[in-house]
């Protein structure tokens, strides 16, 4: 299939959620399940106090962020805390995205299962098979 690349158009922010909602409703149920009352924001790019904070200087060069106390840490004597969030940065995948030509969508399932999976400690054999499960 030949790509119309004159009239493509990168994804809008709401456009690349929608693709991040398919992504996460795709994920098997039990990953789901781990991940609890998760939120999925979709940004541009990392802050530069984030970027900062995780030594990156590139902004293109961070795809995704788990934001949040895992399920191991947390306690029942904690007060009120921020819900967990994936961010997503968008411009950083369309960058990867356009350098391997891998499904947009599959890639954006690729970095929630890989940040929600390293928070919750899965190895990477454990993430290819939550992969596998979410294409099927």
């Amino acid at each position: 299939m030949s790509v119309q690349w004159a009239s493509a158009k990168a994804p809008t922010l709401a456009e690349f959620e929608a693709l991040a909602m398919d992504a996460w409703e795709k994920l098997p149920p039990e990953f789901r399940d781990i991940a609890g009352d998760l939120l999925i924001r979709v940004e541009d790019f990392a802050t530069d106090e984030i970027l900062d904070g995780l030594g990156i200087e590139d902004p293109f060069e961070l795809t995704g962020l788990y934001q949040g106390v895992s399920l191991t840490k947390q306690s029942v004597m904690e007060s009120a805390r921020e819900p967990d969030m994936v961010f997503l940065y968008r411009r950083a995948i369309l960058d990867e995205w356009s350098e391997n030509g891998e499904e947009l969508g599959h890639l954006i399932g690729h970095v929630l299962i890989h940040e929600i999976g390293h928070h919750f400690g899965f190895s990477d054999e454990d993430m290819e098979h939550i992969e596998a499960g979410a294409a099927s």
